[in-house]
């Protein structure tokens, strides 16, 4: 069995570029204010969610490891 992620996005943050529907349809939506949700907040580990993480222009998506809180991305700076 494969990993779990927690998503979440910071909507203080978010400018509603669609981005992250563009690379992951399946794991983001837009509301009417154009304002990014996760489809769930809770998913399965894959490479569409962490590429849609990762071509967020402002970072505002967060992932974690479901099970024990440990970040995915953004990672931890050292």
């Amino acid at each position: 069995m494969g990993d779990r992620w927690h998503v979440e996005v910071d909507r203080g943050v978010c400018i509603g570029s669609g981005m992250c529907v563009n690379h992951a349809p399946d794991g983001f939506r837009l509301d009417t204010a154009r304002q990014s949700h996760p489809r769930e907040a809770e998913t399965d580990a894959g490479e569409l969610l962490l590429a849609a993480a990762e071509g967020c222009p402002v970072e505002a998506i967060q992932i974690t490891l479901a099970a024990g809180g440990e970040p995915v991305f953004p990672p931890e700076e050292e």
